[in-house]
């Protein structure tokens, strides 16, 4: 049977999905003898805060600060990319901290989390994972385009302009808007990401390369910096990869221009199905509820979650409200939900609004809707409460089976 099919046929709501997720993590850290962190984002999701940023490396920090006494620490990591700055900072904690470094990849880790697990004493892959080019992303107008080929079209041009001396009125036209500090900015966007990967492969990945594989020969701190600046030429080749999302897989990170070492994770079966395991019960987190980035240790878990408000929230006329009206659509079969928060203990009001089909707002800050996707409503009871400067009463324990009835018949 599928892990999808398994995990279908066992129905758990997401709040069993985060124990086991926490589960196998420890069942990781058995079997590799490390210290896992999962941090895994939402890549298909249209978030903004989606992408590697400041706030994650802060997270990530917080979560590992108490396990500098290990020796070892795994991040399994799913991204697709984001700040270059964040990366850094990410990278230089943990190799400050922790003795030996490893990342997994069963996902996609692009970009920015290419860079990151390229700073990797061990890099471990399954066979759907791949990490991307390296080429900077930058900002040009309206568009976002990669520093290498801005570069690469700025130099075909000079090129073209010092051997005929004279550009088509096309090209010169375009060459006339380049902005000066466009261009410097790309100059070192490119330049930042390949000075990380070649310190980080340098002083990491190759530090226990100690001589040649075929002649045997004593390796240098020279040929480890050579070694180093061709895997990250071959990483911002735009001619070779032709588009910045590629996936490149392990076969790809092994060829003769690249030569990486990597741990092929499906060559170990009991850690294959565990790192497969993560995966899924990631996917089905974000699938069926508003997390879109996960952050968990075997103690810990964090979700970043957001919620879509189709509809304002409907305050009454009055100045301190009794009552407060909410419909939340379920982003993923479409239903609209009738919720309502209450500001005084009044069972009438549970009466009457029960009556028309309301349900009580909550005390998990959650409902779990018909079609099996939890909708996270923290979001809205945050902006309730600070725009009415009362706190919500939640629906008592007796109410709870009854409203999640009322949600589920909704579908």
């Amino acid at each position: 049977m599928s892990l999808l099919a398994e995990y279908i046929g066992r129905k758990l709501t997401a709040a069993d999905l985060e124990e086991e997720l926490l589960k196998l993590i420890a069942q990781y850290n058995e079997i590799r003898q490390t210290y896992l962190l999962v941090y895994a984002s939402a890549t298909e999701k249209p978030i903004p805060l989606v992408s590697l940023m400041q706030a994650d490396f802060y997270t990530i920090r917080d979560l590992l600060s108490a396990q500098k006494h290990r020796s070892r620490v795994d991040l399994y990591l799913e991204t697709h990319g984001g700040s270059g700055e964040t990366a850094e900072e990410i990278v230089r904690f943990l190799h400050d901290n922790f003795e030996t470094v490893s990342f997994v990849i069963s996902g996609e880790a692009k970009s920015a989390g290419t860079i990151i697990a390229l700073s990797g004493d061990e890099i471990l892959m399954t066979e759907t994972g791949s990490l991307g080019p390296i080429d900077a992303q930058m900002r040009i107008g309206r568009s976002v385009v990669s520093a290498y080929d801005y570069l690469d079209w700025i130099n075909e041009k000079r090129k073209s302009a010092e051997k005929k001396g004279v550009l088509n009125p096309f090209d010169a036209t375009m060459v006339a808007q380049i902005n000066p500090g466009e261009l410097g900015g790309a100059l070192h966007a490119q330049k930042f990401a390949e000075d990380l990967v070649v310190e980080w492969l340098t002083n990491y990945k190759f530090r226990n390369w100690k001589v040649t594989e075929t002649r045997k020969k004593p390796v240098t701190m020279r040929m480890k910096k050579q070694r180093a600046r061709a895997v990250a030429r071959a990483l911002t080749k735009r001619s070779k990869w032709r588009s910045h999302g590629k996936s490149i897989k392990i076969k790809d990170l092994e060829s003769e221009d690249i030569r990486l070492k990597i741990t092929a994770i499906d060559g170990m079966p009991e850690l294959a199905e565990i790192v497969y395991r993560i995966q899924t019960v990631c996917r089905f987190l974000f699938d069926n509820t508003n997390s879109f980035k996960i952050f968990a240790t075997a103690e810990h878990k964090i979700f970043r979650q957001a919620v879509q408000i189709d509809k304002p929230v409907k305050f009454p006329k009055q100045k301190q409200p009794d009552v407060v009206n909410i419909e939340q659509r379920c982003p993923k079969c479409g239903i609209v939900h009738r919720i309502y928060g209450k500001f005084v203990d009044d069972p009438r009001i549970d009466l009457n609004l029960k009556k028309k089909g309301l349900i009580p707002f909550p005390e998990s800050g959650s409902i779990q809707c018909g079609c099996g996707f939890e909708i996270d409503l923290m979001g809205i009871r945050n902006q309730i409460e600070m725009e009415t400067g009362s706190k919500i009463i939640t629906s008592t324990k007796e109410g709870k089976d009854e409203d999640k009835k009322k949600a589920t018949e909704r579908t």
